[in-house]
């Protein structure tokens, strides 16, 4: 067998797997979409027949009329014209079923076989017993159950559909459709699918020769030109090399001298770059530093700079902010009216930062990025991070106004702020490199930013940042969080500069509903977080408490229940 057939052989079934694994899992995750909507549909259609049923025999029960067989039959009746307002196909059936397995209603031309009727019969008696068990209410009142799906032959076809049992009339209404019709779309999607894998199939086989081809024509050059070589004994000749494998093994022993002279330029460009490195080294690192790091600290370590650029874990704070829906603010602005105000912005934002001895790591879209702690370690890293994020707040207040003198919109931030042990160094490739950190405490930084928006408050921080500033800062139990990528809960706070009175005693009562919260003593929970809205009244963090208090106190949570929020997205 030759080499193109062999590459063709192994490197097809490679191609054509994931295809195949492909358009099964994309056909069957169609067929169940497809196919839970359509049911979903026909349940709707059950219920809504149901529901004007109901609404007519509460008519009857309202005027007394419920004993009058010719209201009742008018009733019915409408009952009946509603049915046909439903069906939107051909295929579609709408009809109702007695006792005795009688249609009494239907909207279309329906003839039941003895074995068809024997089966609907079945079906009646199963749904008026669950109708039996599981109605909420008085039998005359039509108390119902949730539609049953079923599968039965009608009128010699096969239909698939939804019923419901009706109490007042005795009946059970079904809308169903033909078998055929209802798994159309998804036979539809099966034979798409083949036809792409089949299309697939010959375009990959296709370029597969092609490339095969491109593979071997160099071998065959060879070939040739070892077989002139040898018949003709002409050592003058050279081999051209496409490839260094085994082929060009064989072609280097004629071109030695050659690749030798580009082996000795390649190392003299190489420590010609070396040395060019060297001297450019000084330069290359104050330039890293001198837009992020203050003049003292580039001094401390100029004397030796490869000090920053090993790795090191060291504890620090990262402090995260973002502008709120900037997406929409961009719109609204022509683009150098968005660039002056986001420069206006990051240069207030980047000094406080430098102000505290901060490092700016980077700036994300409109987002900012800045750690505490690192080259230079400080014994109030965390406190001097929260600073930042409450001087970042007032400095947002003065450019807000110049905004305002500009007819330009408005910013609102978030600040996300975590204290613990990350990974800090030069990070990059020889060409570029950054000082930064990385780690997951810096990760949970970005998320807590995230939940300032979900949680309604400027500045959110994590229990261990609690700890280093609760002795000068009070700070506020938000709650217990697992963000999005985490599975273990983390406690969460908001820190406030100062307290009015009013807000300390709320901060009290809120910290005891959460006591109450976390215990699952929901009832006890909601009075306090009550009383906090009552003292503060547009405080959204009570009222998102009140309402999951009376959610739990009506739907309690698993017995294991911690007071983790699960967070399911950013």
């Amino acid at each position: 067998m030759k080499i193109r057939s062999k590459i063709v052989w192994i490197v097809l079934p490679l191609i054509i797997a994931p295809f195949i694994l492909l358009g099964v899992a994309a056909s069957l995750s169609a067929r169940n979409g497809i196919t839970k909507i359509a049911t979903e549909f026909l349940r709707f259609k059950v219920d809504e027949l149901y529901n004007y049923a109901a609404s007519q025999w509460k008519v009857l029960e309202e005027n007394n009329l419920t004993g009058k067989k010719e209201f009742i039959d008018a009733t019915k009746a409408a009952v009946s014209s509603f049915a046909v307002t439903l069906v939107r196909s051909d295929t579609e059936l709408i009809f109702a079923i007695d006792k005795s397995g009688k249609v009494v209603m239907s909207t279309g031309k329906l003839r039941l076989s003895e074995g068809e009727t024997d089966d609907l019969l079945t079906i009646y008696s199963e749904l008026s017993r669950e109708s039996g068990r599981g109605a909420k209410e008085a039998q005359g009142k039509g108390g119902k159950t949730v539609p049953r799906w079923i599968q039965f032959s009608v009128a010699g076809s096969t239909r698939v559909g939804a019923a419901l049992f009706f109490q007042p009339f005795k009946w059970v209404f079904l809308v169903t459709e033909k078998r055929e019709a209802f798994y159309s779309a998804v036979n539809q999607i099966y034979l798409q699918s083949a036809v792409i894998l089949g299309a697939a199939t010959l375009i990959s086989l296709i370029l597969l020769i092609i490339l095969s081809n491109f593979i071997t024509n160099p071998i065959q050059s060879v070939v040739r030109a070892m077989r002139q070589i040898i018949e003709k004994n002409d050592l003058s000749r050279r081999v051209p090399v496409f490839y260094r494998d085994e082929i060009g093994e064989l072609g280097h022993t004629f071109n030695i001298m050659t690749e030798e002279l580009e082996n000795a330029y390649n190392q003299i460009k190489s420590y010609a770059y070396r040395a060019v490195v060297a001297r450019k080294r000084e330069e290359r690192i104050r330039n890293i530093f001198q837009r992020y790091v203050p003049k003292d600290v580039i001094d401390q370590f100029f004397a030796n700079p490869e000090s920053m650029l090993v790795g090191d874990n060291r504890e620090l704070a990262v402090l995260f902010s973002d502008i709120r829906s900037f997406t929409t603010i961009s719109e609204k602005l022509p683009p150098n009216q968005i660039v002056e105000s986001l420069n206006h912005y990051f240069g207030m934002m980047v000094d406080i930062v430098m102000n505290h001895s901060g490092i700016v790591d980077k700036f994300i879209g409109d987002a900012l990025m800045a750690f505490y702690g690192a080259p230079v370690r400080h014994d109030d890293d965390a406190e001097r991070a929260v600073e930042s994020g409450f001087d970042m707040l007032n400095a947002l207040n003065e450019f807000n106004s110049w905004q305002r003198e500009r007819n330009r919109p408005t910013f609102k931030i978030g600040i996300g702020i975590n204290f613990g042990v990350v990974t800090v160094g030069n990070i990059g490739s020889e060409k570029k490199m950054d000082y930064t950190v990385i780690g997951d405490m810096v990760n949970l930084a970005s998320r807590l930013q995230d939940l300032t928006k979900y949680y309604g408050e400027p500045i959110i921080i994590s229990e261990p940042v609690m700890k280093e500033v609760r002795m000068k800062y009070p700070c506020r139990l938000l709650d217990r969080v697992a963000v999005v990528g985490k599975s273990e809960g983390v406690l969460i706070y908001t820190p406030k500069r100062e307290l009015t009175q009013e807000e300390e005693k709320a901060w009290k009562l809120h910290h005891t509903g959460m006591k109450h919260y976390f215990e699952g003593r929901f009832k006890e929970a909601l009075f306090f977080f009550s009383k906090v809205r009552d003292m503060i009244g547009d405080d959204s963090l009570a009222g998102l408490m009140i309402e999951r208090c009376r959610d739990f106190m009506k739907n309690p949570p698993p017995e294991d229940w911690n007071g983790t929020m699960v967070m399911t997205h950013k």
